[in-house]
């Protein structure tokens, strides 16, 4: 075991003097273990923290004696519950510019890791939402349990799914990543493999002992049928996805020709059908998830998640943190995180209050970049990459 120059490597004992280090970094048979260590705050990510990982990203990136990089999250809670939005949400309140470099840092990571030329693993254990998948969905070997509790949230709190969301949900018909989109639905990790949010699906118990199989990696061979290997049970079975039966019903409402208030007058007419109650259940949900969330965030979402089907990554993470910048600065973003996490009445005013009351205009302007060409401080992003 090793640690990098500069990095924490991970402690044998805790120690009731000294704080833990949010970021703990080990090498086992050349693959690089990185902990979010945070358990306290659900991992959530720090700026602190995104700016070591991405100097720990270079620093395996360019050290030939690194071949692959693992993410985990440190706690029995999960992975990483995103950002930390309360503290991006104080910075905003007080008119502080820091909270822009938040998400300038955290894009240009997540974008690190996408384009990362060694194999990256990440362990999707427990709750993974929000930042959480930003990290995540740049993973080659993206691996979930039967623990896994995975969604982009955003719209909940005024907000855009963001961290490469655009991009990475394109993976599934737009239909299905308007349904993850929209209503911030969480996910089994069974769902996550239906969809293509994960690669493997394996018994939590099972990735507790993985360092130990790490030791006995073979460095001959592909790389990530190695790492494969490791992380995947002999004759593994994959849960049932509890989504699966619903896919239909997704695909018929979220069509993606609908609008947003389309979608919604679907699922109400259905509803007073008296459907059986599985399906009353689910078409109340996804009812309810729609009706209190921002409906400036909800157009917002929709017309992002279809351009980014088009988009290469670095446009979509352009696009996003342009969108962001107006959710924070003229949205709903400050009066959801007030309503859900700070003063938690659980009743956000909207601005405007309907879907309706949305104009067109609005949603442009959301859509547009607040900076001019290279002013855009993501404009050199893929730039080496030809993205």
């Amino acid at each position: 075991m090793s640690a990098l120059p500069g990095v924490a490597a991970e402690p044998r004992h805790a120690t009731s003097t000294l704080a833990e280090p949010e970021i703990l970094f080990r090498v086992v048979n050349r693959v690089a273990i990185v902990t979010l260590n945070r358990p306290a705050a659900l991992n959530a990510l720090s700026h602190a923290m995104v700016r070591e990982l991405a100097v720990l990203v270079e620093r395996c990136r360019t050290d030939p004696a690194i071949v692959a990089l693992v993410l985990k999250g440190a706690g029995d809670k999960g992975f990483c519950a995103g950002g930390d939005v309360r503290e991006v949400h104080r910075l905003a309140t007080q008119r502080d510019p820091r909270w822009l470099a938040f998400f300038v840092d955290e894009y240009r990571l997540d974008y690190a890791l996408h384009t990362f030329p060694k194999p990256v693993v990440a362990l999707l254990d427990g709750i993974a939402m929000g930042g959480g998948m930003g990290l995540g969905q740049a993973a080659r070997l993206r691996i979930v349990t039967e623990r896994s509790r995975i969604a982009m949230p955003e719209t909940r709190i005024g907000f855009v799914p963001d961290v490469g969301a655009s991009r990475f949900l394109s993976v599934m018909p737009a239909e299905l990543a308007l349904y993850v989109g929209l209503t911030g639905a969480t996910l089994s990790g069974a769902d996550a493999m239906r969809l293509q949010l994960a690669d493997l699906c394996v018994p939590s118990d099972w990735l507790a002992s993985f360092e130990e199989r790490l030791q006995r990696m073979p460095h001959d061979g592909e790389r990530i049928d190695a790492l494969r290997s490791v992380f995947e049970p002999p004759c593994n079975i994959v849960p049932h996805a509890p989504l699966a039966a619903l896919t239909q019903l997704m695909l018929r409402h979220f069509d993606r020709r609908s609008g947003v208030e389309r979608i919604v007058a679907t699922l109400r007419q259905d509803l007073e059908r008296d459907p059986p109650r599985e399906l009353r259940q689910w078409l109340q949900a996804t009812y309810d998830a729609l009706t209190t969330c921002s409906p400036t965030m909800l157009h917002v979402t929709r017309e992002a998640l279809l351009r980014g089907r088009q988009m290469t990554l670095a446009e979509c993470f352009r696009m996003e943190l342009g969108i962001v910048k107006r959710a924070i600065e003229e949205g709903d973003f400050r009066e959801g995180v007030r309503a859900q996490l700070i003063d938690k009445d659980r009743r956000p005013s909207w601005s405007p209050a309907t879907l309706a009351e949305v104009r067109p205009e609005r949603v442009r302007h959301f859509l547009s970049s607040p900076w001019q060409g290279d002013a855009h401080p993501l404009a050199a992003l893929g730039v080496e990459h030809g993205d």
